[in-house]
């Protein structure tokens, strides 16, 4: 599916698909192959998972630096919530957390990235079926 932002002025997601996700920040379009945490102010870091079951409170943690207003989570293929314990720095530091599956978590970043919001999108892209864990 191919999707188009509001705002062309910030980092978005032009498109997904199994097991890859599309972005552009400034011009410059990128197919990304596995998990991935990208902001509104153009942050984009490698997010070292590959499976739900690999996520730790250290992966939620370190999303605090870049000071959003609120976290996407996009959990995978299907809708999962994280332990409330892997969240405890975000919601210390006052950061909004929505949990949704990864597609419905691109569509909502656009949405929010687009009104200029200070939003990060933290996307669990899951490994295909029988690759190595």
């Amino acid at each position: 599916m191919k999707l188009q932002p509001d705002r062309l002025d910030v980092q978005s997601i032009l498109g997904y698909g199994p097991n890859w996700i599309g972005v552009a920040n400034q011009g410059v379009a990128e197919k990304i192959e596995h998990s991935v945490v990208i902001g509104s102010r153009g942050e984009k870091l490698d997010w070292a998972c590959s499976r739900f079951e690999d996520l730790t409170e250290d992966h939620f943690s370190r999303l605090v630096e870049s000071r959003p207003e609120l976290v996407i989570f996009g959990s995978g293929t299907r809708l999962r919530f994280p332990p409330p314990a892997f969240l405890r720095s975000l919601m210390a530091a006052r950061i909004g957390v929505e949990t949704m599956d990864t597609i419905a978590a691109c569509r909502t970043y656009n949405i929010l990235a687009g009104e200029g919001r200070k939003v990060v999108a933290a996307l669990l892209v899951e490994a295909p079926e029988g690759a190595p864990k």
